[in-house]
């Protein structure tokens, strides 16, 4: 039988720091330790904050855009409208200080440090750059218009105008009457001076005493009815060609214009029975 020898097993060496690198591994760990601390005392970076958007509609009256401010501020009733006169709205001179028809419907960024001046002399601003802008004031100087005109005829179309399509068509009707000297004859001014809004004008509605009364009171109303937008703006300045006097939507979609009185009353005998007929509002009549 062979023996096995038997050799002695190889020596492992461990791997012993030097003085020199023991102090460098704790400087090392002290280091990673303290960064640590340090990011973690440092107060994050604030994040900046995330505006919250005010829509305001074609059309809405200064009163509707008012309380829609206060809501979006979190603000009192009244606020928006207290801040009107110290606001230093840039308004022209015939506006007398009311912003009504300078209110521009837009989309409005909204954060903490709004102030109702602050939103308030935006829309205005914005207000003043569409109605300077081409086409708006090139058109607006070809008819003779000053922009504050622009405003108040605008805001008529866009309450009379049931579609975009129709506005061009509606400032037709306004422009040729007034180079009639006819009255406008529009529900939406008396709707304004009543501080409503319907499609059921009376005869005795057609009698108020007030400035708003296009029925009695000829050429534009004092002041805008509402606040206009961009393509009510430029309709204004820019009506389709034809020779309407009058018209009246009988039933949604369905505007009827005329030149015709009696072709009018026609029209008009149509809209009364739909609205005999259907329990919906169907248009108005001007």
């Amino acid at each position: 039988m062979r023996r096995r020898s038997h050799r002695p097993a190889p020596h492992r060496h461990r791997a012993r720091l030097t003085r020199r690198g023991r102090l460098a591994l704790f400087l090392g760990l002290l280091l990673t330790t303290g960064a640590g601390l340090l990011v973690t005392l440092l107060p994050r970076a604030e994040q900046p904050e995330q505006p919250r958007y005010l829509l305001i509609p074609e059309g809405w009256r200064a009163a509707q855009v008012y309380t829609a401010v206060d809501k979006a501020l979190g603000l009192p009733a009244g606020s928006a409208a207290a801040a009107v006169p110290t606001a230093h709205l840039a308004l022209p001179p015939e506006a007398k200080g009311n912003p009504e028809g300078y209110l521009f419907p837009a989309t409005y960024p909204v954060t903490s440090t709004t102030t109702p001046a602050g939103l308030l002399g935006y829309m205005v601003d914005t207000a003043n750059r569409k109605l300077a802008g081409r086409p708006v004031a090139d058109g607006a100087r070809t008819h003779g218009m000053t922009p504050y005109q622009t405003a108040t005829l605008a805001s008529v179309i866009e309450a009379e105008a049931q579609t975009p399509a129709e506005m061009a068509k509606v400032a037709r009707v306004v422009h040729n009457r007034l180079a009639r000297s006819m009255p406008l004859q529009m529900d939406s001014t008396i709707n304004y001076a009543l501080h409503r809004s319907t499609l059921d004008t009376t005869l005795a509605d057609t009698r108020i005493d007030s400035p708003f009364n296009s029925y009695r009171k000829q050429g534009l109303p004092p002041t805008p009815i509402g606040n206009p937008g961009l393509a009510a703006m430029r309709a204004a300045v820019a009506p389709a060609p034809g020779d309407w006097l009058f018209f009246v939507t009988v039933k949604p979609g369905d505007t009827r214009f005329s030149a015709d009185y009696e072709e009018h009353k026609r029209h008009v005998a149509e809209f009364n029975a739909h609205r005999r007929a259907a329990a919906g509002p169907a248009g108005s009549a001007g």
